[in-house]
């Protein structure tokens, strides 16, 4: 079902304070939020003065699609067990107003693992405003499902330099925790300083949930559900600090295992393993 752009905004009620910052289990380092007015903040991300740029409704049955939508292909990051594949049904596929990202247990080109890893990369790039990605998690002890930004500049300055924003992690050894955060050439997990932060979520891959990003040249602000979760201030140093003043590209991948995924081990038993996405949209500012 889709959700209106307010989702969530008109059940707040009382306004709770920004969630205070937890390090990510598995990913050691400081983390800590910029100070911010949640009423402001969801004024502001409920506000009408946002244009829509790009979006994706899942509205065509099949593979996803390729004037949107390309993969990133093999094993490419973080130790992880799957192999990605590439316009492969059995993995990403569009049906009933939904995008399924399956990861499957099967022998393929050395890995034990399939999955998929959505990218706009060299499709759709954008800097500054508004996201909102509505998607099901799936449970299982070795799933590691992310929505996320780097910056297009990658090829050129490599990572952690382009800056990357992860609108959304979850690791199925929490299986009561979403997790964001935000790693730059200053602030990243190599570094043992990346910031972010965890919030609870009981029972977090039961139901859909609404994940949110206002991106200004002040600031970055994380929503979950219309509520402000997590902010990085621009801190006024160099691009190693900040980053964010370049267009950005998103994915949405779901791992299997890897350096953080695979802490707790992989159960077979929970295979086939499934993220639903409900809709993306993007805004700029009016």
């Amino acid at each position: 079902m889709k959700l209106s752009l307010l989702h969530g905004l008109a059940m707040l009620g009382a306004l709770a304070p920004v969630l205070s910052a937890e390090e990510p289990a598995g990913l050691a380092g400081q983390s800590e939020s910029a100070a911010i007015d949640p009423a402001a903040e969801i004024a502001r991300y409920g506000s009408d003065d946002w244009k829509l740029v790009w979006s994706d409704e899942f509205d065509r049955e099949g593979l996803p699609d390729p004037q949107k939508w390309g993969y990133k292909k093999g094993l490419v990051r973080n130790k992880e067990k799957q192999f990605y594949t590439e316009a492969r049904a059995e993995n990403a596929r569009v049906a009933d107003g939904q995008l399924l990202i399956t990861a499957l247990r099967e022998p393929w080109e050395g890995a034990q693992y399939t999955s998929a890893s959505l990218t706009t990369q060299n499709q759709f790039t954008f800097t500054y405003g508004k996201i909102e990605i509505r998607a099901k998690v799936p449970p299982g002890r070795g799933v590691w499902p992310a929505l996320w930004t780097l910056g297009a500049n990658k090829p050129q300055v490599r990572w952690p330099g382009c800056g990357e924003i992860d609108l959304m992690e979850f690791v199925g050894f929490r299986p009561d925790k979403f997790f964001f955060n935000v790693h730059t050439r200053a602030f990243n997990h190599n570094k043992k300083n990346q910031k972010g932060t965890g919030v609870s979520s009981p029972d977090a891959w039961k139901d859909f949930h609404l994940f949110g990003l206002l991106w200004n040249r002040e600031r970055l602000v994380w929503f979950m559900d219309g509520k402000p979760v997590f902010a990085f201030a621009n801190d006024g140093g160099d691009v190693d600090h900040w980053p964010f003043d370049q267009p950005q590209f998103l994915i949405m991948n779901l791992a299997i295992g890897g350096s953080w995924g695979g802490i707790g081990g992989i159960d077979d038993s929970i295979f086939p393993a499934t993220m639903k996405v409900d809709y993306v949209r993007i805004w700029s500012g009016k």
